[in-house]
């Protein structure tokens, strides 16, 4: 009998310490098509070539493990809806499914339980805050195309009678701002601070509060901002901590390294992986600073089949990436209201302008916008020897990173629900 007492005085002695070990915050960061060559593609994008030793990534300091992705089929390539659904709630679904099961029902996601908890919640994206990925966070739809039912959610959708979301960082106000109903408004009514201006982003003093800094996706880091996403992280950050003694959780987004990754744009993706790593430096600090955080990183889907070597031959130029100033669309936007293709070419490329890439450019721009698009890009690509076997998505492993309080939990090769799976039983303890 007193063994008995013993083991059970052990056992709860134990699910005590579990329970206290559990971290009080915690920022989940998605990369949205990131798969291992974008993470691999940017430690050489970073390496110092006059050094011999290629030195490691912030990816590389917190590398834990590996998750598949696989959809609720056997298609076995993800995408960003079903990927998500999965990452948030730990449910398997189909592909444009935003946190429902294959039955279209919906499924409860760890936000939601953290909002149950009286955790304060977050949402950061470069895309516009009812995309896919952050989508699957606070609402609940059979499709991700259902762009303005799914901002309703953002209001309609109570958890214990409260919004969903505390603050949210991003694009959107073509969804927000409609003619059958202004959210922004229905916002501002429930006590949540506003702003649609990016440079007046430091006015917001509180939680709650909503930046709706574009119509739609905020522009490419290398058109514009390159660390909009760093910025806005730091902000969310700053207003998140010590709002709520029972902690806080945040889904961060780098969102556009996809849209990148579907364009075949090696540079335009660098661009976005620069602003992601700064953003994940930020957030590195802030546990450094709060040991009762963990912050964890993964992506939901690898995008475009990157590949570092191409047409044979045994090197990947990075000077020629780190050369190109600005996405293939903006250069192609460029060229088609020039008459000087060479002096715009070299205003975006450090790519010589050969006579052969003259003819190329001159006569795609007869065709038109797409095929001067592809002669751009296909110049870049062919110049820095990058590869690419789709527009699309691909089914392969992506990496999880892990920081912080309960970090270790994240090793080996899982699946992507089993860290929903954690991180939810992290919330409810």
């Amino acid at each position: 009998m007193k063994l008995k007492l013993s083991l059970l005085a052990l056992l709860c002695s134990a699910g005590s310490v579990m329970a206290e070990s559990a971290p009080k915050n915690i920022i989940y960061m998605i990369g949205d098509g990131m798969g291992p060559a974008y993470t691999t593609a940017y430690r050489y994008f970073k390496d110092d070539p006059n050094t011999k030793v290629v030195d490691p990534t912030v990816f590389d300091t917190i590398l834990r493990g590996m998750a598949h992705t696989y959809p609720d089929d056997h298609t076995y390539v993800t995408d960003s809806a079903a990927g998500a659904t999965a990452l948030s709630s730990g449910h398997k679904s189909y592909n444009g499914a935003i946190a429902v099961d294959t039955d279209k029902k919906p499924v409860k996601t760890m936000l939601e339980v953290a909002k149950e908890r009286g955790m304060t919640t977050a949402l950061v994206a470069t895309s516009q805050i009812n995309h896919a990925t952050p989508a699957s966070f606070a609402s609940h739809n059979e499709s991700r195309r259902n762009y303005d039912e799914i901002a309703n959610d953002y209001i309609d959708n109570k958890i214990a009678g409260k919004l969903p979301v505390d603050l949210m960082l991003g694009g959107g106000t073509k969804y927000y701002v409609r003619e059958d109903r202004n959210l922004v408004e229905e916002f501002k009514a429930a006590g949540y601070q506003y702003s649609d201006d990016f440079a007046a982003m430091s006015d917001l003093k509180q939680v709650p509060a909503l930046g709706l800094f574009a119509e739609v996706g905020l522009p490419f880091a290398l058109d514009e901002n390159p660390t909009r996403l760093t910025q806005m992280t730091t902000k969310a950050l700053d207003l998140l901590d010590g709002q709520n003694d029972k902690g806080f959780f945040v889904m961060i987004e780098g969102s556009q390294i996809d849209w990148c990754g579907h364009a075949n744009d090696i540079a335009c993706a660098m661009g976005e992986m620069d602003d992601f790593a700064k953003s994940i430096e930020q957030a590195k600090a802030y546990v450094d600073k709060n040991p009762d955080t963990l912050l964890v990183i993964t992506a939901d889907h690898s995008t475009g089949g990157l590949t570092l070597g191409a047409h044979g031959q045994y090197k990947w130029e990075t000077d020629v990436v780190k050369g190109v100033k600005a996405t293939a669309g903006t250069i192609t936007k460029d060229l088609l209201e020039s008459d000087d293709l060479k002096a715009v070419w070299q205003k975006y490329s450090d790519i010589e302008f050969t006579d052969a890439n003259s003819i190329k450019l001159s006569e795609a721009k007869k065709m038109g916008d797409k095929a001067l698009l592809l002669a751009v890009k296909d110049i870049i690509n062919h110049a820095s020897f990058t590869g690419w076997t789709t527009g699309g998505h691909t089914a392969i492993d992506v990496q999880v990173f892990a920081y912080g309080k309960r970090a270790e939990d994240f090793y080996g090769s899982q699946n992507n629900t089993a860290i929903a799976d954690k991180l939810i039983d992290f919330i409810k303890q």
